[in-house]
């Protein structure tokens, strides 16, 4: 049986809308900003503010796909959701994501939208040919990352710890060579992260909110840059890591939390900024902290799981900590010295609407109405609230860290997933459903994304 948020419908409704409007204000605030901006001092580097983008209306060979997919989700989805046996469910939510996905990026065709993506100049696969002796390659990462260095990394190299690219590297090697088989890992990989967020939610929660939530993960904005973009992997792999985590104290498992352990300490070697979801990791617990009192075992066996990776990396030569102080560094001589973290720092917040979509802000209000009666709401609602408010605060501290200027929409994804579950407190699910799969059609046909 599928509970419905407990408030007047009509009132809590127009407080949604009223919430999705002020969101929606900021957006158009940030692009007129920002193009004032970027039109006087060319400061922002992006040509579509705040998105790294650019107007191009266009048709493609996945707006068929992207439209029926949607259309499907909206009209069939929360029914499904509801019925489905949770075993079905999975795969079916990891399914759908996939082809919607897939849709969106084949609206820009396969070079542009898939197999292209990871092949710029920027990019990992740029540097596979200087991993043939990886740990010669990680003995001498650091000396590669800044700007005036000789030989110096492309962007998204110098800007990730290198298990980002040693994974494109591996791929390579087992024979999956090229962009094509690099977007699709990011993919299909990336797509399993709506899995990983609805096991949490059933784990820490309860069934019927992860129900609930099932449809807007699939059909989520952020669709639009999970394909073909390495941060979904990334996302992924750190849903995953809360997902084991939210296992382990709930079924009392240590092999559960030497997993999570495991994936968190590989999240932290793909992206320095991902140590933020930490907070994410430590929310499980606290909301297991019973079993975690009891068994203190489990977060020995996390921690232990977590140092296992960083040390590896360690022993083959790389410098976790030295390699971000160079970052730091190379990230002021390049754009991100230049960009204004005046209009960032609120600009990034817009660009977090775009991806999680006016459903969720509407789902965030009304997660702080399950927090504001906490007394008297049901248990499962306030342990949902508290995991989206931890992926909320981490979100959060990485934009007042002024070290994700621009390009959130793809930098925030392991994030922005986790705010995606606020819409299960939300009533009149298929009009919600509908918004955001409008808005994500419609930035993906209007715009050419940069990733």
């Amino acid at each position: 049986m599928i509970r419905t948020p407990s408030t007047t419908p009509s009132r809590g409704l127009r407080r949604d809308v009223r919430a999705a409007g002020a969101a929606a204000l900021l957006v158009v605030a940030s692009v007129l900003a920002g193009r004032h901006i970027e039109d006087t001092s060319r400061t922002l580097f992006v040509d579509w503010p705040p998105l790294l983008a650019s107007w191009g209306p266009h048709l493609g060979p996945g707006t068929p796909a992207a439209v029926l997919v949607a259309v499907a989700t909206v009209a069939y989805g929360p029914g499904l959701a509801a019925r489905l046996p949770w075993r079905a469910l999975l795969p079916a939510a990891w399914g759908t994501a996939t082809v919607w996905i897939l849709s969106l990026a084949l609206v820009d065709g396969w070079h542009r939208g898939i197999a292209g993506r990871l092949t710029t100049r920027h990019e990992y696969l740029r540097v596979i040919d200087r991993f043939d002796d990886i740990p010669a390659a990680l003995r001498g990462f650091t000396g590669h990352i800044l700007l005036d260095s000789p030989d110096n990394w492309p962007a998204h190299v110098a800007g990730h710890p290198p298990a980002a690219t040693l994974t494109f590297v591996l791929l390579d090697r087992i024979g999956l060579r090229g962009g094509g088989w690099a977007g699709m890992w990011c993919v299909i990989v990336g797509a399993t992260a709506c899995v990983a967020v609805l096991v949490a939610i059933r784990a820490l929660a309860d069934e019927a909110l992860a129900r609930r939530a099932a449809p807007f993960l699939v059909l989520a904005p952020a669709a639009v840059w999970m394909g073909t973009s390495a941060d979904a992997y990334f996302a992924a792999v750190a849903a995953w890591a809360v997902a084991l985590s939210a296992l382990a104290v709930t079924r009392r498992s240590p092999g559960w939390a030497v997993a999570s352990g495991l994936l968190l300490g590989l999240t932290c070697s793909l992206s320095y900024g991902l140590t933020l979801v930490a907070l994410i990791v430590a929310a499980a617990l606290v909301l297991g902290r019973r079993e975690v009192r009891r068994r203190p075992v489990l977060p020995a066996a996390l921690l232990a799981g977590l140092a296992l990776v960083p040390t590896v990396f360690a022993l083959a030569g790389f410098d976790w900590w030295e390699a971000y102080r160079l970052l730091v560094t190379r990230y002021g001589q390049g754009a991100g010295g230049i960009r204004p973290y005046g209009y960032w720092v609120w600009a990034d917040l817009a660009c977090a609407v775009l991806i999680t979509g006016l459903a969720t802000v509407a789902g965030l209000r009304r997660t702080a109405a399950v927090l504001v009666r906490h007394r008297t709401g049901p248990r499962a609602d306030l342990r949902l609230a508290c995991l989206v408010c931890a992926a909320l605060a981490a979100l959060l501290v990485a934009d007042l860290s002024g070290m994700s200027k621009a390009e959130t929409e793809r930098i925030w994804l392991p994030f922005a997933l986790w705010l995606l579950p606020a819409c299960a407190f939300l009533t009149r699910p298929r009009l919600w459903l509908a918004a955001q799969a409008l808005l994500a059609l419609l930035l993906n046909h209007l715009l050419f994304t940069g990733w």
